[in-house]
């Protein structure tokens, strides 16, 4: 997992400048797994795939729907096979993905258990790859790199954002904000990695006085909201629809989209609105429970005259048919992703790191993944699903300064420096909330 940033945190302009100038920056751009699929497919829909969902799958991806979902599903099987192996082979297993091709990968190193470790994988319809060192000796690694930044004077440690197990190439990933830096030997300085922090964050003006006309009609996840909490307010994208302990209708978003944080499940708890248009529309709730800082989710407790509106498992690009979710997923370095929001619909990428940290302006964001895809302020809180699988909120861009997604993908297209979405996971917002569900039917 990415290191929390070690020293003091830079100014908002510092941040800024970084962001502009690290486009052009020389840097590995690959950042801990495959970037996007390379087969190719003609369109076809398939079954419960929206027209809007399978065209971005076209184009963000370039596969077919039905890979779509068969990676997705593969994914999963990795996943599950991960959690045994990282148990029963400790010191041979060095990690498991999807790679660009779609295919499943278990890497394994030399020692006890290899053989039947490289036995299991292969019966499970794995390919192997032998590799020099296991997670566990990686996670070693890490934390001599630890060490030795904490020995480093402040102006090296202040532009070192971290480091994390980057099992793909089997080494030890950096990311810094600026090239050149000094480096222990045993960190391979292609995995030296320069990248723009990822910034959250969705300034809206709209206040509760300013109401248009009631809409009617479910609210799935990807549709916009407002919240508004005295004259502070926020654009945001609803994300999954669900309930929590005793039942109730709620909707599970980020937790930055609530501008009184402190407030949350109290009778001053920030209010959440429909959007007609530029408009506040009819108020759908209120944020029941806010998090930021590790973590960063809320969940909007939804008012009982808008919870039929809410009683569905939708995702889609605002105003499109919805995606219905089936079940919760956990990330996977090289699974097939798409989030939705508000501001940008539908986009695709794969995951290309998790179970990481990383510093967002002030704050840590742990467990966190990320994919290549771009967002933009107002998709914060959106869904992202793999397959027909519930799997994150949307917390942070790499490119939130962009007025429109075209310009990062294309300097990403010229410069392999791709857009970076970070997101809070579903399944440990499931977690730290016993009784939370999402809704699947």
């Amino acid at each position: 997992m990415l290191l929390p940033r070690i020293g003091p945190p830079r100014s908002t302009a510092r941040q800024t400048v970084i962001r502009k100038t690290v486009i052009a920056a020389s840097a590995a751009i690959l950042l801990f797994g495959p970037t996007a699929a390379v087969a190719t497919a003609q369109p076809d829909h398939a079954p419960g795939l929206p027209a809007e969902l399978v065209a971005a799958v076209t184009r963000d991806l370039k596969i077919s729907p039905d890979e779509y979902l068969h990676r997705a599903e593969l994914a999963q099987q990795v996943a599950a096979f991960a959690t045994t192996a990282q148990r029963q082979y400790p010191a041979v297993f060095g990690g498991s993905w999807l790679d660009d091709a779609g295919k499943a990968v278990v890497a394994l190193a030399q020692g006890p258990g290899a053989d039947e470790a490289k036995k299991g994988s292969e019966s499970a319809g794995f390919e192997v790859r032998n590799v020099a060192k296991s997670e566990a000796a990686l996670r070693g690694e890490k934390s001599a790199f630890e060490r030795w930044l904490e020995g480093q004077p402040e102006s090296v440690r202040s532009l070192v954002r971290g480091a994390v197990v980057d099992t793909v190439n089997n080494a030890i990933a950096v990311r810094v904000d600026q090239v050149g830096l000094p480096m222990p030997n045993f960190i391979d300085p292609a995995r030296v990695i320069v990248m723009a922090p990822p910034v959250a964050g969705e300034q809206g003006t709209l206040q509760a006085g300013d109401i248009a006309g009631d809409a009617r009609g479910a609210l799935a996840g990807g549709d916009g909201y407002a919240s508004v909490a005295g004259r502070s307010s926020l654009r945001c994208s609803l994300g999954f629809n669900g309930t929590d302990r005793n039942g109730n209708t709620v909707n599970i978003t980020a937790g930055h989209c609530n501008p009184d944080i402190p407030s949350a499940g109290s009778g001053n708890a920030a209010g959440v609105y429909e959007m007609n248009g530029d408009r506040l529309g009819a108020q759908l709730g209120v944020f029941q429970k806010s998090v930021l800082g590790e973590q960063d989710y809320s969940i909007i407790r939804i008012n009982d005259q808008a919870k039929d509106r809410f009683a569905n498992n939708g995702v889609r690009a605002p105003g499109a048919a919805p995606i219905p979710v089936d079940g919760v997923a956990t990330p996977v370095v090289g699974a097939p992703v798409c989030k939705s929001g508000a501001r940008t619909g539908f986009s695709c990428g794969v995951v290309n790191a998790v179970d990481q940290t990383v510093q967002v302006g002030d704050r840590e964001l742990t467990q966190s993944f990320s994919a290549n895809i771009c967002a933009l302020p107002g998709d914060s809180g959106g869904p992202i699903v793999t397959g027909r699988l519930a799997l994150g909120i949307s917390s942070a861009s790499s490119v939130a300064d962009y007025p429109i997604c075209e310009i990062p993908n294309l300097i990403g297209a010229l410069t392999g420096n791709v857009p970076q979405l970070f997101a809070q996971p579903v399944h440990v917002v499931l977690s730290d909330n016993p009784g939370l569900r999402v809704r699947t039917n």
